[in-house]
């Protein structure tokens, strides 16, 4: 019997009981007996999507809650308790774009409205549609003959997967101020646009909550494998991970859902088609420009030298094919 540390095998009845210390070497026994067998790797949806951003944010209202508390600008001590969802009204559709917009609308406690969008193509016309949809909301609060106190402020909230401005900013918050004294605000509209892109939680401390919720939209996809243990420490987001699993939905959702990236797809490309044609188009008309500016110039200089040698004016607008008039004016020019 081995009385010091070491590897040995233990025989069926043997007495082991005077032994002072040892190992037993398992390894053989899981390579023989356990299956090599890991446990599946987790696989994730993209929260952009609208189909499983409007599952995610339309169904569940503390996870929402919990997103607009941390993201928009709120009064300092209004926070929200509670919402209630409310049936997204009809707004001009985009040109070019159909399904890349998404929004979920909503009322909380304080009788705030909430608009909350994703885009995921920046288009120029974006937020003319933000200020009208927002507008509408603002105004259809009252029913005829109600008193204008009865309005109450609505939020706009952007969350666009492009980038369309220069520079390192990502979050855009706009609200009506005072022309020259910009203490003097208006807060009954107010539009927040986050350019997911930019975002760089690696060099912002503050508002970790904000940080976090933004990351789970910016960072989750199809190509996740890792989830960082600071999103799961927030308990909705956690949930809201929880809800972009794939094992989470059927085959009908799944095809659903790659059915909205396709229509993005195609938007994409009929909106690069569209700037390609304009721009097409410019080259074309800037290249005729260009050609009718050279032949004024070249006839110009043409009528000033025949005036210079003397040659009457009738002549010379014979020769240039101009009117009597054009002649004088390039020569008055001189």
């Amino acid at each position: 019997m081995v009385k010091s540390p070491g590897w040995f095998q233990v025989k069926a009845g043997e007495d082991i009981s005077g032994t002072t210390s040892f190992y037993i070497d398992v390894s053989n026994f899981y390579k023989d007996n356990c299956a090599i067998n890991p446990l599946p790797m987790t696989r994730y949806l993209d929260p952009k999507n609208d189909f499983i951003f409007k599952k995610i944010f339309g169904h569940h209202p503390d996870l929402l809650k919990s997103f607009l508390n941390a993201v928009l600008p709120l009064p300092e001590g209004c926070i929200i308790e509670s919402l209630t969802y409310l049936i997204s009204e009809h707004v001009p559709v985009l040109d070019g774009s159909k399904s890349s917009i998404v929004d979920v609308r909503c009322k909380d406690n304080h009788d705030h409205y909430f608009i909350v969008e994703m885009q995921m193509e920046w288009i120029t016309d974006f937020i003319k549609r933000m200020l009208y949809n927002t507008a509408t909301t603002y105004v259809r609060q009252l029913k005829k003959g109600e008193p204008y106190q009865k309005l109450s402020p609505v939020y706009g909230l952007a969350l666009i997967n492009d980038r369309f401005e220069e520079g390192e900013e990502w979050f855009h918050h706009y609200k009506m101020s005072h022309a020259t004294d910009e203490k003097k605000i208006l807060n009954d509209i107010q539009l927040v646009l986050i350019e997911l892109p930019k975002l760089k939680p690696t060099t912002i401390t503050e508002k970790k909550l904000t940080i976090l919720w933004l990351r789970f939209l910016k960072e989750i996809n199809e190509k996740t494998k890792e989830i960082d243990p600071h999103l799961l420490e927030v308990e909705e987001i956690k949930k809201a991970l929880e809800l972009l699993e794939v094992a989470s939905y059927n085959e009908t959702e799944l095809l659903e859902y790659d059915k909205r990236w396709d229509l993005v797809s195609s938007e994409k490309t009929l909106l690069t088609g569209k700037f390609a044609e304009g721009l097409a188009k410019g080259e074309a008309k800037g290249l005729t420009k260009g050609r009718a500016e050279g032949e004024i110039k070249a006839k110009t200089e043409m009528v000033r030298n025949f005036h210079q040698l003397g040659i009457p004016i009738e002549q010379i607008a014979i020769a240039a094919k101009l009117s009597h008039q054009e002649v004088e004016d390039m020569i008055l020019k001189t």
